[in-house]
């Protein structure tokens, strides 16, 4: 059986809202944050050298990182699903682009912002820009399509989401001047599957939705 290792209010909430949109069957195991450090506790930790979530187990495979979760658990579970676009469909290049932004460019973007914080400074103008060229990127994204892949839920969505919601209860930024983004998650509120994926994972914390 698929374990799901989730550490409560982080990005691996994506794993267990993506088992559900598959209907795949598999069993998730909830960490709650060590009250003083607020990282992962102990017995978390001890499972993989990067003390962080998410972690999946199938069988003897061990894996990490949220991206190459996603393109294992599609490419052994549902080779076939629609929420990967393939190569003829008109949605391919924006798919690849935001499935990728959402850690390489946008979780970066909070990174930075997370440690300057901690650090008690600013940040410096080139990066301060390219956060707020992102904001305005996603806006203009979701005044052209439903979705970041396009048409219909992809696994762009389930990569982007976390950042606009879970991330952002912590940090008190408001999206009232995000019109689009206000009514795609409301849409992506609307599921079924982020509903009951967001119930296990965070019982207790209402998902982020405006």
């Amino acid at each position: 059986m698929l374990t799901v290792h989730h550490l409560r209010i982080s990005q691996s909430e994506r794993i267990v809202w993506l088992c559900e949109e598959l209907g795949l069957d598999y069993d998730l195991k909830l960490y709650n944050r060590d009250p003083d450090t607020r990282l992962a506790p102990p017995e978390l930790k001890a499972l993989h050298p990067m003390e962080v979530a998410p972690l999946i187990e199938d069988g003897d495979t061990l894996l990490g990182e949220s991206g190459a979760i996603v393109d294992y658990i599609i490419g052994k579970y549902a080779p076939d699903t629609d929420l990967v676009p393939g190569p003829d469909n008109p949605d391919f290049a924006d798919h690849l682009y935001w499935y990728h932004f959402a850690n390489a460019t946008f979780m970066t973007n909070g990174m930075m912002q997370i440690a300057v914080g901690a650090l008690g400074g600013d940040m410096p103008p080139p990066l301060a820009k390219r956060v707020t060229n992102a904001w305005k990127q996603i806006e203009t994204r979701l005044g052209e399509a439903d979705y970041f892949g396009g048409s219909q839920l992809t696994t762009a969505d389930i990569m982007m989401v976390f950042q606009l919601t879970t991330s952002r209860a912590f940090n008190g930024m408001t999206i009232d001047h995000l019109p689009n983004l206000k009514a795609y998650l409301q849409r992506i509120g609307g599921r079924e599957a982020y509903q009951t994926a967001m119930a296990k994972a965070e019982p207790g914390f209402p998902p982020k939705l405006d």
